[in-house]
């Protein structure tokens, strides 16, 4: 059984977590480059807790931009074990406004410009993604969130968009006639690396706005998001204060497999792999290359 380590990622808006006691920064090397920003390494309650801003300190990193590889590498070296990604988005259900919690259960990818995988030729590998995030995390959340006091939802689709432009209005139209439940610019191909790397995953999109799909409104405009987004940040520090607090000790194995989705998926026999390619996965996928362990 492995010591559970809760790591959390902080999207838009949720650049710090003062609630960590004992912190400490971890400057971590990925062969993958540089991660958004060192991580804090502390505690809440009896909880080992790591902390990742994912747009980097004073949010310098575009949502193109941020080097997701050596994020998840990063945070995997680290001892994570289960992943809270924070992310703001714009909702497309009426019921569902700004200050609201997402906790979504699949994604739909829109992306076209970020590397979305640690393998590739020389080590190709096939993970299973049908059902994208943990769901006895996405429960400890969700409880979590009832017990923070924070509106929330339980299910729905996320469309990643690539950004870093809004949506235009038939964008946003189309995505709600799909039956999105919200769009964002970040979850991709941040939740792919997390199963790659075994990680348990679990997305809470924080809604700030309605995207486009209103035609009595103006639109997303960066005022009206940025001014939701300070009172997301402080409901998202209290979820995660609740989170760390009843987390158990050890990690809960995950019923769709999340912790164990690399056995059976590398198709490259080891004489054919590329030995430079699989020295880069060491963190990632050791567990099942016996070259690397």
């Amino acid at each position: 059984m492995n010591k559970a380590v809760l790591g959390v990622i902080g999207g838009s808006g949720v650049y710090d977590l003062p609630e960590l006691e004992d912190a400490t920064e971890l400057d971590v090397e990925s062969p993958w480059g540089e991660p958004s920003a060192p991580l804090r390494r502390g505690r809440i309650g009896d909880t080992t807790v790591v902390f990742l801003p994912r747009h980097g300190i004073g949010h310098r990193l575009s949502p193109t931009g941020v080097n997701y590889r050596a994020n998840v590498d990063a945070l995997k070296r680290a001892g994570v074990t289960d992943l809270v990604s924070f992310s703001a988005c714009g909702s497309y259900k009426a019921d569902i406004g700004p200050g609201v919690f997402v906790l979504i259960d699949q994604f739909i990818d829109r992306t076209f410009r970020r590397p979305s995988s640690f393998f590739g030729d020389g080590c190709v590998a096939h993970v299973p993604f049908s059902d994208p995030v943990a769901p006895k995390l996405v429960a400890r959340i969700a409880q979590a969130a009832t017990s923070a006091a924070v509106p929330h939802v339980l299910g729905g689709a996320y469309v990643c968009m690539e950004g870093s432009q809004f949506s235009t209005r038939a964008e946003s139209l189309a995505y709600k006639a799909m039956g999105a439940s919200v769009v964002g610019m970040t979850n991709m191909p941040e939740a792919k690396l997390a199963r790659e790397a075994e990680i348990s995953y679990a997305s809470v999109c924080m809604v700030t706005d309605f995207d486009a799909w209103r035609p009595q409104e103006t639109g997303v405009e960066v005022p009206q998001v940025l001014a939701v987004m300070r009172q997301n940040s402080e409901k998202a520090r209290r979820l995660v204060t609740e989170l760390a607090k009843g987390f158990p000790e050890f990690h809960e194995v995950c019923p769709i497999g999340s912790d164990r989705a690399l056995e059976g998926a590398i198709v490259t026999p080891p004489q054919s792999r590329d030995p430079a390619l699989v020295a880069m996965l060491g963190a990632i996928a050791g567990r099942v290359l016996p070259e690397v362990r």
